[in-house]
């Protein structure tokens, strides 16, 4: 079955999806979209001979909150079932978490007795009728909760109302607080009870607790531990940031809470036990001949010290475990060695070549298009050097008429990269045959091959040429063009 979230979250009316998350009937937290979801693995193993099953079931109400019942009834109960269960006064609807051998664990770990009177029945497997009824109830929390507040506070209450839980037969609602100290609370009772014409009771819990029925996200983008699988809080310390080295800044240590994350303790163990082949450093100094050094930093599961003399501040210098004990015995006889390094370490770091992560798979330099290219200066009498075009003349030229070939020029080993591409039109002819030819724009060469006259005796329009080229004045042509 899909959670109450994805049944009642959205106005979707497609049959066979649900409303909330619309994940087409496929949560990925096994039971539904729930918090706290148990995977029974002890669910495919047959019991001893003459071993009774266990008739206790977990159920779970709204968020968190979880407790037993017994199934007096031996009905056939299934993870996800939803039924009532005794409550005080009526009844109320939760949802089967957890059946079978499992419940016997849980409840030695909670240290509950099994055949304690405390726990409750379970009357049946919820009707329609019940579920009709318990989703009604669902729906008026969200604006009862507000109604509360604004009820506090006309009060003038020092407390937060953060969750309000209707109980399945609507004959009682809950309201969950949080305070710094104690509240008088008689006077809000008597309006809430006139107001939403229900039993009402009022229940305190903490930070930590309220986090864990309202979820959240935490800083690691996940979901909050306390409201997914972590059902018991311990105490956490800031000496459990120092020993793991962390900053004390208390905005990345607090979680959504307010109060320090419960995830400090989880390695917390794992540095302590690596802490313990480390000599006591505090604001101990290392003498040698070269000077005093003092402690910079340590990698706990790499077993390496950094120090740094006071000279040099800058200058890290790893030395081990060993090492550093060693060094504090000789203080200790005052002795004072003449380097923090090992003769046979100041050999390792030198032979020691870091690997070379740059172009590991043949790709370009990220840093290719930082560098710029320096400006390539010609020498201006470059046609000086220029070889001649091996290429003979046109065959259409004038018979008598020499044709003028121009040299190519010398090859650069680094060409331009990018060229002005040259449009070679036809030349035109001179109107007075003793002009000469006026001075062309000044811009880079192309040597391209001359084009093939069209039998004419007019001469081909100059190419473009690059500032400062000497070159020869053209002859006069006495003959104008032919017709």
């Amino acid at each position: 079955m899909s959670c109450t979230s994805c049944s009642t979250g959205s106005d979707n009316t497609t049959p066979g999806i649900p409303k909330g998350c619309n994940n087409n009937g496929s949560c990925g937290t096994g039971g539904g979209c729930n918090k706290l979801n148990v995977f029974d693995w002890l669910g495919n193993m047959r019991l001893p001979e003459g071993q009774e099953p266990c008739d206790v079931v977990e159920i779970r109400f709204k968020n968190s909150r979880k407790e037993f019942y017994r199934n007096v009834n031996n009905l056939t109960l299934n993870v996800g079932d939803i039924v009532a269960t005794e409550s005080s006064p009526g009844h109320d609807i939760g949802v089967v978490s957890i059946t079978g051998e499992l419940v016997r664990l849980q409840l030695k770990k909670k240290a509950m007795d099994y055949d304690s009177t405390d726990i409750k029945k379970i009357y049946r497997k919820a009707k329609q009728q019940d579920i009709d009824k318990w989703r009604e109830a669902q729906k008026l929390e969200v604006d009862t909760m507000f109604k509360a507040r604004t009820l506090a506070l006309k009060l003038g209450l020092q407390m937060k109302i953060s969750d309000v839980e209707f109980q399945g037969d609507k004959s009682k609602a809950v309201f969950y607080y949080t305070a710094d100290g104690r509240v008088d609370f008689r006077e809000l009772i008597k309006v809430l009870a006139d107001e939403f014409k229900v039993r009402i009771e009022m229940k305190q819990i903490g930070a930590r607790q309220e986090a864990a029925r309202l979820g959240a996200i935490g800083s690691c983008g996940r979901e909050l531990c306390c409201s997914t699988w972590l059902n018991d809080f311990r105490t956490v310390s800031t000496s459990a940031a120092r020993y793991q080295q962390l900053s004390l800044n208390p905005l990345k240590l607090a979680g959504q809470c307010g109060k320090l994350k419960c995830c400090l303790n989880y390695e917390l163990d794992s540095y302590l036990d690596a802490l313990k082949e480390f000599p006591e450093i505090d604001n101990r100094r290392l003498a040698t001949e070269k000077g005093f050094a003092f402690h910079q930093k340590t990698d706990i599961f790499k077993r390496v010290i950094w120090w740094s003399y006071t000279s040099e501040p800058d200058v890290f210098i790893p030395l081990t475990i060993a090492r550093t004990k060693e060094i504090f015995k000789l203080n200790a006889e005052n002795i004072k060695p003449a380097d923090l390094l090992e003769a046979k370490l100041y050999k390792e770091i030198a032979e020691a070549k870091l690997p070379d992560y740059e172009n590991v798979v043949g790709q370009d330099s990220l840093t290719r298009f930082d560098t710029k290219k320096k400006p390539q200066h010609k020498s201006k009498n470059h046609n000086n050097n220029r070889k001649p075009n091996p290429k003979p003349a046109s065959a259409n030229a004038t018979p008598g008429e020499e044709r003028t070939v121009k040299p190519q020029q010398e090859s650069n080993p680094n060409p331009p990269q990018h060229k002005k591409p040259v449009h070679n039109h036809p030349p035109r002819p001179n109107n007075a045959g003793n002009e000469q030819a006026k001075p062309q724009h000044k811009k880079p060469v192309h040597n391209h091959p001359p084009k093939p006259s069209n039998g004419n005796n007019e001469q081909p329009k100059p190419q473009h040429k690059k500032p400062v080229h000497n070159h020869k004045p053209k002859p006069k042509n006495d003959n104008p063009p032919q017709a």
